[in-house]
């Protein structure tokens, strides 16, 4: 065999080689490709603070953290953990509390709450206080239940005035705060009337507890002194 035509058979084979390594990329490319757009269409934002308190006021935090299938398990534990963020300790707190695309841990889990309520989240305040309210994950106590929820009732938190009023038309906490409570959910405003309506059915359970007369200056648009 001459010179030229072993050159020439070289060719051919290497433009074969050539040929079945094309053949292989694009088809590693067009298996690749659905996958790459899955990812892109399934990547996930962490929550701004404006959506996980409408999360939280909803009571759809943890039903919106499997339906992103937990893909922001690790996001969360580290705002929380790391980063100390009130509300993100109140959603990995509730996580850790019911087992939530994590390992079950309510100790831990009731340590967060109280670490974000100390830190001033409301949300925080009122959930440790039902937990006392209800005896769960921790004893029953609802004179505790009123000593978290106070100090959110005071700062304007509609959910922990409307719960304290219920703790105190239900005999707990002191007589001298029943004015101020009665007060403060008497004269808030309410963005719909289921609420109102809670709010109205509540104050009735308490004024069966408080004289007319404190009833009188409850319902006054600002408190007065006691005479």
């Amino acid at each position: 065999m001459n010179l030229s035509l072993r050159e020439s058979m070289l060719r051919e084979v290497l433009k074969g080689s050539i040929r079945t390594v094309l053949r292989y990329l694009l088809v590693a490319m067009f298996s690749l490709s659905p996958m790459l757009s899955w990812a892109e269409t399934k990547a996930l934002d962490i929550y701004s603070q404006e959506q996980l308190i409408e999360l939280i006021r909803t009571k759809q935090y943890l039903t919106r953290v499997t339906g992103d299938d937990c893909q922001l398990v690790q996001d969360i534990e580290a705002r929380a953990e790391v980063l100390k963020l009130p509300l993100y300790q109140y959603l990995w707190a509730e996580m850790l509390n019911y087992g939530i695309c994590v390992k079950a841990n309510p100790p831990r889990g009731i340590s967060l709450l109280r670490n974000s309520a100390e830190q001033g989240s409301a949300e925080a305040m009122v959930r440790i206080a039902e937990y006392y309210h209800n005896g769960q994950f921790v004893i029953q106590d609802k004179e505790r239940a009123i000593h978290y929820v106070l100090p959110a009732a005071a700062n304007g938190d509609l959910p922990a005035r409307l719960m304290l009023v219920r703790l105190f038309g239900e005999g707990y906490g002191s007589p001298r705060d029943y004015e101020m409570a009665y007060h403060w959910l008497y004269n808030d405003v309410f963005s719909d009337e289921a609420t109102k309506k809670k709010a109205l059915e509540l104050l009735k359970v308490l004024e069966q507890k408080m004289p007319p007369s404190a009833i009188a200056r409850a319902k006054q648009e600002h408190l007065r002194s006691r005479k």
